[in-house]
């Protein structure tokens, strides 16, 4: 992928940064943006030596959702988000929470409509304090898609959900930071050592033992007590018998930093 690319791929020891390379458009999603991400992504999981990831934008935006314009077939014509739904946004939803290693929203700055809950849908949301999440779907007479509905009531309740959703309003980084929405807000100038230094330590994790702990959070909603202790049981005795495993209890024994291999 060349620099004009929609979508940039940096490869790091252990890492990789993908970056939403449309900053003319404020990083809005096309087809060919949709395409390019879906092989990064499927490319990444594919890499035994990959064991994080960082969604992030180019230029001053994170990601504005989708491109209407990209969608206007005709003067006038209006997109038909059903169908766009169905074959891109969904999909990559989906995997960003099934992913086998830790996904990092490195929320550079603007991120409203579908692009907002793509990020709130990754593992962990660290933004710059100038970052704004916008649901803007109420002004084009829309409701939240890309998880939305589902994402915003569980990560701040249901009245800010409901206030978010409704009005459309911008929210601030810190803001959203209060409210439990993201991880962190740092100042904008300590993103990307910020990110950089987190994806490298969860890059150095036990990835099996992270990926089942993804599981087991995503999955608790569904799950009475008694099932969420019987998975925990389960995954327990299998990481129990894992290489990460046994270098951790051998690091602590032996009172050095330990050398996971993610297996």
């Amino acid at each position: 992928m060349t620099t004009s690319s929609p979508i940039l791929i940096d490869k790091h020891s252990g890492y990789r940064v993908i970056t939403f390379n449309r900053p003319d458009k404020l990083n809005a999603f096309n087809d060919t943006m949709h395409e390019e991400l879906r092989s990064a992504i499927d490319d990444a999981e594919a890499d035994e030596s990959c064991r994080a990831l960082m969604l992030t934008g180019a230029g001053r935006a994170f990601c504005a959702g989708q491109d209407l314009s990209d969608r206007l077939l005709k003067p006038g014509e209006a997109p038909v988000p059903r169908n766009s739904l169905e074959q891109h946004y969904n999909p990559l939803v989906r995997k960003l929470r099934d992913l086998p290693f830790p996904v990092i929203a490195a929320v550079n700055g603007v991120a409203a409509g579908a692009g907002a809950n793509i990020a709130l849908a990754c593992d962990i949301v660290i933004a710059a304090r100038s970052a704004t999440f916008i649901q803007s779907f109420a002004k084009l007479g829309l409701l939240p898609d890309c998880g939305g509905t589902w994402l915003l009531p569980r990560l701040a309740g249901e009245a800010r959900a409901m206030g978010l959703a409704l009005l459309g309003d911008k929210l601030p980084a810190a803001q959203a930071a209060e409210w439990g929405l993201i991880w962190r807000c740092v100042e904008d100038e300590a993103l990307n050592a910020t990110v950089e230094e987190l994806a490298t330590r969860l890059a150095q994790a036990p990835t099996r033992g992270l990926a089942r702990t993804k599981e087991a959070i995503y999955g608790s909603s569904v799950r009475s007590l008694a099932e969420q202790l019987a998975f925990e049981s389960d995954a327990q005795r299998e990481l129990g018998r894992s290489a990460d495993f046994a270098e951790g209890v051998a690091a602590f024994l032996e009172k050095r930093a330990p050398r996971f291999s993610g297996r």
